[in-house]
This record gives C-alpha cells, structure tokens and sequence, in this order.
C-alpha cells in the first residue's frame, strides 16, 4: 500500500504492520479499485495524515473514528475533520456544541481539527479509506491490521494516555486491544455524536475537561482544546 514516505516517528510501528499479508491484500484491492475509476476518500498522500501530524511520543489523546467522511472533498485523514471552506458535518457540530457546554470555549466557523493534532490530539479512524458516497464501504478490507497495530502501540507505553471512544464501534475496537484496562491510561465511552445517538449521552459527558483533569493529575500538561474561531 503506497501512501507516500511513512511518518518517522511511526516508521518501527507502521513498517512491520503495512508489510503483512493483510496490508498488502488491502494495496492491491485499492490500486483495483481507483484503476477501476472508484473515487476513493481521502486521496493518496493524505491517508496517514494523523500519524503524520501527531508523532508517536506526543500522543495524548486518541479520539477514534469509525471511517473516513464520503463526500467529495471532506475527507482529510483525521477522524472527525474537514478542510476550512467545507460544511462542518453534523457530528463535529455535536462535537463543538459540547466543547463548548464542557469548557466554554468558542465554536469555530470551521471543521479543520488540525490544532488539535499539533498538540498530540490523534485523529484516527479504524478504516482509513472510504468510497465516495458510501459510508463503511472499506470495512473488513485490512486496515484494522494497521489501525489496530497503531492504537495497540500507544496502549503499550507507559505515558499516561486518554482514549476517547465514540460510539459501539470505538469502543468494541478498543476492547480486543491490549493495555487499555491496568489503570495508566484513562478510558472515555459514550454514545457517538451522531445527531442519531448524541442525546443518549453524549450530550453531558464532558471528555475534554475529563481528559485534562486526567492530565493534571498525572503530571502531564493539559490539552488546549481551542480552536481558531474563523474560517
């Protein structure tokens, strides 16, 4: 799978997992089926964007997303974000309504998540390519391999870490990872912000004022979860 130079500080994670049997599987089918004129999200080049932005030893919180958003032009490689000038989808929308409600912060005209990355937010998705127009249509076809390897690696180090899991899918991922369950890392669950399910809990759970409460506690800094308020 060709997706451009492997992020550095990824490299001994990434290496191992993208040369499996799996990995290579998923490369081929890929490569068929843009060869077959499929338009695929995000487009090569951008799909390993949240390793890229957020290096391994900075990582401080893992917020997983399930794939990628299928329309044209939102995808951009980190869960839950799309590029400034591009509607914010209506579960970021949720997301920042409850950012705000949890610490009073503005809510920006824009749905680009890339602070937050910079700062060792990582963006991941647990399928990492999606078809346009349909959403879930790259589940099963190998990237848990690689996803499970990487959210499996930060569970494995002894910084004191906070998975944010959104939703069943997140969170059944989570529970056949190692690491997650010996108390040095902190576990937020709720119900995905999906206008369908954020008033079921989502709503009132707080994770970003969790996390930095988490943080303090273990002698790590806090997360500046602001954002630019303009577009």
């Amino acid at each position: 799978m060709n997706d451009g130079k492997l992020p550095e500080s990824w490299r001994d994670v990434l290496e191992p997992l993208l040369a499996s049997e799996e990995a290579r599987r998923l490369g081929g089918w890929l490569r068929a089926e843009e060869a077959a004129g499929r338009a695929v999200y995000p487009p090569r080049g951008s799909r390993l964007r949240a390793l890229e932005l957020t290096e391994r030893e900075a990582v401080k919180v893992v917020i997983l997303g399930q794939d990628p958003y299928h329309g044209p032009g939102q995808a951009m490689g980190l869960s839950f974000s799309v590029p400034r000038g591009v509607r914010v989808p209506p579960s970021l929308a949720n997301i920042y309504k409850e950012l705000h409600a949890d610490l009073g912060l503005e809510i920006p005209a824009h749905g680009d998540l890339t602070p937050w990355a910079k700062r060792g937010v990582l963006l991941l998705n647990t399928t990492l390519t999606v078809e346009s127009g349909q959403a879930g249509s790259h589940a099963g076809r190998g990237w848990d391999a690689v996803t499970d390897g990487v959210v499996a690696a930060v569970a494995g180090s002894d910084r004191p870490t906070v998975f944010v899991l959104w939703g069943a899918h997140a969170q059944k991922k989570a529970a056949r990872l190692p690491g997650l369950a010996d108390g040095r890392h902190l576990v937020l669950r709720s119900p995905h912000p999906s206008p369908l399910s954020a008033h079921r809990g989502f709503f009132g759970s707080k994770p970003f004022s969790k996390a930095n409460d988490f943080f303090e506690a273990a002698g790590r800094k806090a997360i500046d979860w602001s954002l630019p308020a303009e577009g």
